[in-house]
C-alpha cells in the first residue's frame, strides 16, 4: 500500500519502491476541471470590457507620492502600477490598498483610484501574515489532493482561518476509511514537503476571481464541504459573490487576498498531522505547517524552535469548544 509524491512515500514499513498509478487520479481529473472552469470564467469576465477604457490610478505610498498611473479598467493590475515604479516595488509589495480595501497584487482594478502597497516590513504587517499564511495553506491543500494513488480518496474541507501566532498554518482533509490506521511518518511529511517546495520554485502567480454563487457550485459539485462554504460566503456578500484562488491548476475558496506569486515563499515545512476531535465530520485530519516569506530570514535556532511548536495541534475557538 503507497501514496505517490516527489519521492513517493510509504505507509508500512517493509514495502519496496512506491507504485506508479497507470491511470489519471480522480483528484487530479478533478483539479483539472476546476482549472478549465476557472479559465473559461476569467475569459467571460474579461470580454465584459469589449474596449479598452483608461482610468487614473494615483500612487499614495511613501516615495513618488501623487504619482499617476493612466491603466486599462477591468485589465490592469496593482502589480502593473508596481511595475511603473520600481523592481522594488515589484519585488516588495505583497498586497495592495485600493481606496483603502485589501486588494490582491493581480486582481484587476475596475475604477480609477488611489492605491498604495502593503510588504512585509510594514509597521503592522497583520493583513500581509494574514495573506501570507492563507496562501501557505492553499499550497499544503494542493499537495494533499494530488499526493495519494488513485485507490485512496482524499476530499479536501478548508483551510482554517488561524492567526500566525497560532504558529502553524493547516488544511483540514478527509482521507480514504482504507488509511484510517495510518499515520504519516517523517518521512512522508517530508515527502509533502518536497512536493510543496516544487510548487514554490515553479514561481506561480496566485489568481484571483470573484464568482456568482452558482459558478462555484459548478466548479464544486462534488465536495459537500466546498458547497456548504460556497452557501456560507455568499450569504455574507452583498452581491452573493464568492472568492476564489487559482494556482497552476489547484483552484480553491478563499476568505481573502494571497500572495503575489508561490516563489514569495522561502522556508517551508510540513510538520503534523492530527485527528480532529469533531464527531461532525469523520476521518478529518488536520495538517499543519510552517513557513517563512523570502523577505524574512531567521537563525537555524530560531527556526527549529518554531518548527517544535507549529507541531502542536492547532485549534480554532470552536474546534476547542467541541
Amino acid at each position: 500500500m503507497a501514496v505517490t509524491g516527489s519521492r513517493g512515500f510509504r505507509l508500512c514499513q517493509g514495502l519496496g519502491s512506491r507504485l506508479l498509478s497507470t491511470s489519471l487520479a480522480p483528484n487530479v481529473r478533478n483539479t483539472e476541471l476546476r482549472s478549465s472552469l476557472f479559465h473559461r470564467e476569467k475569459e467571460r469576465q474579461q470580454s465584459l470590457y469589449p474596449r479598452i477604457e483608461k482610468i487614473e490610478v494615483t500612487y499614495v505610498g511613501k516615495s513618488h507620492p501623487g504619482t499617476i498611473f493612466v491603466m486599462n479598467k477591468g485589465l490592469s493590475t496593482p502589480y502593473n502600477c508596481a511595475m511603473h515604479l520600481s523592481e522594488w516595488h515589484c519585488e516588495q509589495s505583497v498586497l495592495a490598498l485600493v481606496d483603502g480595501e485589501i486588494w490582491d497584487m493581480y486582481r484587476p482594478l475596475t475604477k480609477s483610484c488611489e492605491i498604495q502597497f502593503l510588504t512585509f516590513k510594514d509597521e503592522n504587517p497583520e493583513e500581509v501574515n494574514k495573506a501570507y499564511w492563507r496562501s501557505c495553506a492553499m499550497l499544503l491543500g494542493c499537495v494533499l489532493e494530488q499526493a495519494f494513488k488513485d485507490e485512496y480518496i482524499v476530499e479536501l474541507v478548508r483551510a482554517p482561518e488561524v492567526p500566525v501566532i497560532s504558529g502553524a498554518f493547516c488544511y483540514d482533509v478527509i482521507l480514504d476509511k482504507k488509511l484510517d490506521g495510518w499515520s504519516p511518518s517523517a518521512e512522508n511529511l517530508h515527502s509533502l514537503t518536497k512536493d510543496v517546495l516544487n510548487l514554490i520554485h515553479k514561481d506561480m502567480p496566485f489568481e484571483p476571481l470573484e464568482v456568482e454563487a452558482k459558478v462555484a457550485v459548478e466548479l464544486f459539485q462534488h465536495n459537500k464541504h466546498k458547497l456548504a462554504m460556497i452557501e456560507e460566503s455568499a450569504s455574507k456578500d452583498p452581491k452573493g459573490m464568492v472568492k476564489l484562488h487559482r494556482f497552476g491548476d489547484f483552484v480553491d475558496i478563499s476568505e481573502g487576498p494571497h500572495i503575489p506569486r508561490t516563489s514569495f515563499c522561502f522556508h517551508y515545512e510540513v510538520t503534523a498531522a492530527h485527528r480532529l476531535p469533531d464527531d461532525r465530520i469523520p476521518h478529518v485530519r488536520r495538517f499543519q505547517g510552517l513557513s517563512l516569506p523570502r523577505h524574512l530570514q531567521a537563525h537555524h535556532t530560531v527556526w527549529n524552535r518554531l518548527l517544535k511548536r507549529s507541531k502542536t495541534l492547532v485549534m480554532e475557538e470552536k474546534d476547542a469548544s467541541t
